[in-house]
């Protein structure tokens, strides 16, 4: 507020009347609300008891002495209020006049005219701003999705197969006999067949035989005590 001050004394405002007006508004000024410019009548004749219009960046604000200076009167408008304003300039000083949108006019006149020229440049900002609100046009970076690795396909040509059967032949399980069991199976036949013909060093032979196959575990103890069996009724 101080350096707003020592601008508006540059404009040969009375310091004591701007101090006045600015320790009666110390206690009236709304939270972030400054003031912009205070102009001060200045009559022809010796002014003892001024009026003030003051204006912020939220409303205008009109100061009326009363009782003697002892009291003040303070009338503000808003922005959003105001309609208008002007200025008429004659030869002893200038008119601001400013109009509301319920169609109420207020004058505040002999103003110096430097003074009333600094009332209606702000008024003008303030009813421009309201019109086209400015609009804060820094904006963040664009934040650009990263996008996610995808998988490569790799489509496999199917191959037709091929049933194979030149190389192999395929024996059903069924059918499928041992080598030790057609082995036995050969020599329990040409046993059957020929243990009646055989000598006695001939059968004791085939009884060894019979005696290393069960030590090499290709038959059974039963199989072979069978075939001891069979041999010894021969001998």
């Amino acid at each position: 507020m101080i350096d707003n001050l020592k601008k508006i004394l540059n404009e040969d405002q009375d310091p004591k009347a701007i101090e006045k007006i600015t320790s009666k508004l110390s206690n009236l000024l709304m939270s972030n609300e400054e003031i912009g410019y205070i102009a001060v009548q200045k009559k022809p004749a010796v002014t003892i008891l001024p009026d003030s219009i003051v204006v912020t960046n939220k409303r205008i604000i009109l100061c009326k002495p009363k009782n003697l200076g002892l009291s003040m009167e303070f009338v503000d408008y808003d922005w959003d209020d105001i309609a208008g304003s002007f200025v008429k300039e004659g030869i002893l000083g200038a008119d601001f006049t400013f109009n509301t949108k319920s169609d109420l006019t207020h004058t505040v006149d002999y103003l110096p005219k430097n003074q009333a020229r600094k009332l209606y440049t702000y008024a003008k900002e303030q009813l421009d701003l309201l019109k086209n609100p400015v609009v804060n046009t820094t904006t963040s970076n664009p934040v650009i999705a990263e996008e996610t690795p995808f998988e490569e396909i790799v489509e496999v040509e199917e191959m037709e197969t091929e049933e194979v059967t030149n190389f192999a032949e395929i024996v059903p399980i069924s059918n499928y006999t041992s080598f030790e069991e057609t082995k036995v199976e050969t020599s329990t036949t040409s046993t059957d067949r020929k243990l009646s013909e055989l000598s006695q060093d001939e059968l004791f032979e085939k009884l060894q035989n019979y005696k290393k196959l069960l030590d090499n575990g290709l038959i059974m103890q039963g199989e072979y005590d069978n075939y001891k069996k069979e041999i010894l009724g021969y001998m």
